[in-house]
């Protein structure tokens, strides 16, 4: 069974087309409400998702909810801004269902991005993300391209086996992290990210930038069982 999550927060204008798009390929669609000042929460119930909110603490904090309330043997996790395609969804999930890997992350290094080189932000952030991959894979002895896509498929058992910390966006990178450190298997597909259909990404590179260099570090050095 395969359960479908949506993380949102103000995006009625993209939520419904989103929903509609994953409809064919979910046993369950759930959406993680970040505390909505718009009509998300309306919109996604009546289009028949199931709605939940979070802590209000970040992204992170929706995906913890999320893998507590789906009732899916695989979680895929999509972005509700429209910079994923749901097409990806059966590559995604496919080496999961095959057993042949317990997290599969949708590579934009290998897919391709419109958001990754047209402006200084942009490519400031490309370059991050590549230190923090290679930071990852000289580390853990590994060759991923992409620690940091939120379009992932992962088995409802690994995740719960994480013990996932981070509230905020770096959950992705401690995810990877850790499905590798505890011996899980990972596995990666190209995966093309669009650029958001409607509305501005509320990431601040200046804000969040620290905390990924942060919790990579962390998480690739901590000696902690649960870590």
């Amino acid at each position: 069974m395969i359960s479908i999550v949506i993380p949102a927060k103000n995006e009625q204008q993209n939520i419904v087309a989103i929903i509609r798009a994953v409809r064919p390929y979910a046993d369950e669609i759930v959406v993680i409400d970040g505390h909505s000042t718009d009509r998300t929460r309306e919109v996604s119930e009546a289009e028949g998702a199931a709605v939940f909110l979070d802590i209000g603490k970040g992204k992170g904090s929706g995906i913890r909810r999320a893998i507590e309330v789906v009732t899916g043997d695989v979680i895929v996790f999509i972005d509700a801004d429209g910079s994923h395609d749901a097409a990806d969804i059966p590559a995604l999930v496919g080496p999961i269902v095959e057993d042949r890997a317990d997290l599969v992350v949708a590579s934009r290094m290998t897919g391709g991005s419109d958001e990754l080189h047209s402006t200084i932000g942009e490519a400031v952030r490309l370059f991050g993300s590549t230190l923090i991959n290679l930071a990852i894979n000289y580390r853990l002895n590994v060759r991923i391209t992409d620690a940091q896509n939120g379009f992932r498929a992962i088995r409802k058992s690994t995740a719960e086996a994480l013990h996932l910390e981070e509230d905020g966006t770096t959950i992705e990178q401690e995810m990877l992290i850790k499905t590798i450190r505890k011996g899980f298997r990972n596995a990666e597909v190209p995966g093309h990210e669009y650029r958001r259909v409607y509305g501005n990404s509320s990431i601040n590179i200046r804000r969040t930038g620290p905390r990924y260099v942060y919790s990579c570090l962390k998480y690739l050095f901590s000696n902690s069982t649960r870590s």
